[in-house]
């Protein structure tokens, strides 16, 4: 039977912003004075401030299969003495506790043995009374839980991880310890011992079934009570603190002006004239009509028939990726774009080429100035111990299981933040012939390879491979991001990447900062952008020497020793960043690409550095 959690208020413990990404729904925390499970959507009080993006819009409905849904920032916590209360309110989890006055005993080796209690059996003020000495003890909550890939999560029965089907300890109250029979913290040293005399250890629930761990029930208990579902997957042991506990699952634009608005104003204002025509000739014709003439104007006789093949036949076209919207905008930036007011969402002009062409830069087509721009992302969804990454394009995947953040969705947390960015298109041509050397096939099959010998521990992964041009791109973004926070003043950690690798549409990659108040348009990023030959030339010579060569050049994805399967020539020394900036979570890295490393060459797409 399921249980009504104790509800819990701590005020202005968490910040908005943390609740879309480390401590949404579902997710465990340690406050002041609890450890806690954050509510789901249907008990937070109060309603945020909406946040208007129809593109983010379209696409959460989608995933969601749900007809509307808005997009609300959190709520924030309200004043106590206030007649409406607004905040998060969160439930207490776990619900076993384990003494805090150790008692040792002295064996071959110290054994640290403490009370293993129920919530039901600790005394006014959260404390427990020893049978035996009437001492009151402080508790803590457990280390550990059970729960699924899938989000669902529950206390363990501990009786029943000791006794298995025998149930005449619970019964008859019998107490249980938490033993500590060595230093190492080590499942294998850690045992749950009865009064009785069964005794077992947790390393017997490493990762396999046993008794106590079986079918998952489904349970979630962020949604309150009696809000179980079935679930085919099996119990994990969980620790509540470890960084696989909660993965959110979050979707995010940047807010661009759309490339094919102003085409389509101008096709709807023609309309009468132009619904017929299917080719430019006739296109040409209907402009002599001086009121065609006049809609017309300004937008050319191709681009009015490809959005008059777009209307005729708009399920053959397919939905353009999240990706391949904002691509297109970045890549038609003439000499400027947007708005140029301290209150616009988008500005954006491209830095005159003789500013930034160099021998090494001889594959970049272009490089654009965004000096404001304007990031919105939500909150749809999480899972535990296995992260959903977004794919190539941005795209998340419709397959994945993720747990739910209300009983019925009709709105989602979200943020917007403001920043400033750089732009860099790469050339389609030279991405298209670097494809085709022998180095970077051959170093494409080490690759696939890595990525075959990570899919064999995670059969039902629906994640692909991407495109060799990708993991150029990510890697270069790493690298310049990198190279760029030790020149603009911002943190590396406050920097992120956007990676365009779209074979039909094109290549670029951005570098881009935002926060919800003016620190994310400072201005260094654009600074550093009126002189980024320079910057890249600096992260070009870095990526070319690793502190860990000859070691980190010489890794071989799918050595199972290693066991770094998504990596080539990467690790902490020359690429990996903090996973809050990169949008793979350091997944699909490798200098070889990029550059000539230490290692023999013919891979490296920049090969005057």
């Amino acid at each position: 039977m399921a249980t009504r959690r104790k509800v819990i208020k701590a005020e202005g413990q968490l910040r908005q912003g943390q609740l879309i990404s480390t401590y949404g729904p579902g997710a465990m925390t340690d406050l002041p004075d609890h450890s806690v499970l954050i509510s789901g959507l249907d008990f937070w009080e109060g309603r945020g401030e909406p946040i208007h993006e129809p593109r983010l819009s379209a696409k959460i409905k989608k995933l969601l299969e749900i007809t509307e849904v808005e997009l609300l920032t959190p709520p924030a916590a309200g004043d106590a003495d206030s007649a409406v209360q607004t905040g998060v309110p969160v439930f207490r989890f776990p619900e076993w506790f384990v003494t805090q006055d150790e008692s040792s005993v002295q064996s071959e080796r110290a054994v640290v043995s403490r009370f293993l209690v129920n919530a039901r059996s600790l005394l006014r003020g959260g404390v427990f009374e020893d049978p035996q000495s009437r001492k009151r003890l402080r508790v803590t909550p457990i280390r550990f839980v059970r729960a699924c890939k899938r989000g669902h999560i529950g206390d363990i029965n501990w009786f029943k991880f000791v006794h298995g089907a025998d149930d005449s300890c619970s019964r008859s109250g019998r107490q249980l310890h938490l033993e500590e029979r060595g230093t190492s913290g080590d499942l294998g040293e850690i045992w749950v011992r009865c009064a009785c005399g069964r005794e077992r250890s947790l390393a017997a629930v490493g990762g396999s079934k046993a008794e106590g761990f079986d079918h998952c029930d489904g349970d979630r208990p962020w949604l309150g009570p009696n809000m179980r579902e079935s679930c085919p997957e099996m119990n994990r042991l969980l620790v509540r603190t470890a960084s696989n506990s909660y993965f959110p699952q979050r979707i995010s634009v940047i807010s661009l002006p759309d490339h094919g608005q102003k085409v389509r104003a101008a096709v709807d204002a023609a309309w009468v004239f132009v619904s017929t025509a299917t080719t430019l000739e006739e296109i040409a014709v209907y402009r002599r009509i001086p009121q065609a003439g006049d809609a017309l104007k300004g937008v050319s006789d191709a681009a009015v028939l490809e959005e008059l093949q777009l209307r005729r036949a708009p399920a053959q076209q397919g939905e353009k990726s999240v990706k391949a919207v904002e691509l297109e905008t970045l890549l038609s930036i003439g000499e400027e774009i947007g708005e140029d007011r301290p209150s616009g969402l988008f500005y954006a002009r491209t830095l005159a080429p003789e500013k930034w062409k160099r021998p090494w830069m001889s594959g970049i087509a272009k490089v654009v100035l965004v000096q404001r721009l304007r990031e919105v992302t939500s909150l749809i969804g999480f899972t535990r111990f296995e992260a959903a990454a977004t794919d190539a394009e941005g795209e998340l995947d419709f397959e994945v299981t993720r747990a739910a953040l209300a009983r019925s969705v009709t709105w989602v947390p979200t943020v917007e933040n403001r920043g400033e960015g750089i732009f860099i298109q790469f050339d389609g041509g030279e991405i298209e012939k670097w494809k085709k050397r022998d180095g970077v096939i051959a170093r494409s099959v080490q690759l696939i390879q890595g990525f075959q010998a990570w899919k064999q521990d995670r059969t039902s992964s629906t994640r692909k491979f991407p495109d060799p041009a990708y993991i150029l791109l990510h890697t270069f973004s790493h690298l310049l991001m990198t190279a760029i926070s030790l020149e603009c003043g911002y943190p590396a950690s406050s920097l992120k990447e956007r990676i365009y690798a779209i074979p039909k549409s094109g290549y670029g990659v951005l570098i881009f900062t935002g926060s919800s108040d003016a620190e994310g348009t400072l201005g260094g990023l654009i600074e550093v952008g009126n002189r980024i030959a320079d910057v890249i030339a600096g992260a070009l010579q870095l990526a070319a020497l690793c502190s860990n060569d000859p070691i980190c050049s010489q890794h071989i994805p799918a050595n199972p020793h290693e066991r770094n399967f998504l990596l080539g020539a990467a690790c902490h020394g020359c690429l990996l960043i903090a996973e809050t900036s990169c949008e793979q979570q350091n997944d699909f890295l490798d200098r070889a690409l990029v550059v000539k490393t230490v290692e023999d060459g013919g891979a490296e797409f920049f090969t005057q550095t």
